[in-house]
């Protein structure tokens, strides 16, 4: 398996933490970073913050999981590592596990919103969805709902999904996937004592950009014929997205995180061979 989980204690003590609100109005705190080494520019982020606890949820080990998930699946998508590390945080030093992620933009691109992109760039009466299929990214948003299906994606706004563009060589196109912390069961947290009582099939109040606040009924904007074709893999390989999570997360619920990937995934190759 790839090497996306460090667990050796790395030294990240330089790095500048910036308090961002989480977009959704889920509780909390969600605090970046970023450091430009060798003209390399890395991009960080720490699961759900509390002033008082600490960091209180797993919202990182989630953008791993998915990421392996993604790539087993062979959907575009941004690459993360997950890095055990010593932090400052509120003039302490404290030990916690670092999304790190690098630029996702090329040189010469910059970068807009979609919904600030669609507001510039829309027609009169058009939809977001619509919008995007116009400018001929429908490949893109069709695994994107069918992916945030999967994972139960809650936080799909209209930032998290990003226009790169190069003006001079007048190219556009939309990033790679990203962020996907606040997906699965991202706020069950360190607590399993309710996960015999969670339904993984629920179809819960979601946040799209493009679509409503239902994951289901989102797979029904998308053609019978242009349903994303995935491969179910095998148990041996599906498994291997969980190497090394074993280590972070209590077995109940990375067990019940992986139930909630294998049904979905399932349904949809039913929904995908019945529609």
């Amino acid at each position: 398996m790839d090497k996306k989980i460090i667990l050796e204690k790395q030294d990240l003590t330089y790095l500048s933490w910036a308090k961002v609100r989480n977009s959704s109005g889920t509780a909390g705190t969600f605090l970046k970073a970023y450091s430009e080494l060798a003209k390399k520019k890395t991009y960080y982020k720490l699961s759900d913050y509390d002033t008082i606890k600490g960091i209180i949820g797993h919202e990182s080990v989630n953008e791993i999981i998915v990421d392996r998930l993604l790539a087993l699946l062979g959907i575009e998508h941004l690459s993360y590592q997950l890095i055990n590390a010593d932090i400052i945080l509120d003039g302490k030093v404290c030990t916690t596990l670092v999304c790190a992620s690098d630029d996702f933009k090329q040189r010469g691109e910059d970068k807009i919103a979609l919904d600030n992109y669609y507001e510039l760039e829309r027609l009169e009466g058009e939809q977001p969805f619509d919008f995007c299929i116009r400018q001929g990214w429908e490949k893109y948003i069709y695994e994107m709902l069918v992916v945030d299906f999967i994972i139960l994606n809650r936080d799909r706004h209209g930032a998290n999904i990003e226009v790169l563009r190069n003006k001079k060589k007048k190219t556009i196109r939309l990033a790679p996937l990203f962020d996907h912390g606040l997906s699965l069961l991202f706020s069950t947290k360190s607590d399993c004592s309710q996960l015999d009582h969670i339904d993984v099939m629920e179809d819960k109040r979601v946040q799209c950009y493009i679509g409503s606040n239902s994951t289901l009924e989102n797979l029904n904007l998308i053609p019978k014929d242009k349903l994303p074709d995935f491969k179910i893999p095998e148990e041996e390989e599906f498994n291997r997205i969980f190497e090394d999570v074993d280590k972070i997360l209590p077995k109940e619920l990375l067990d019940k995180i992986s139930e909630m990937i294998w049904r979905r995934l399932k349904f949809y190759e039913d929904f995908r061979n019945k529609k």
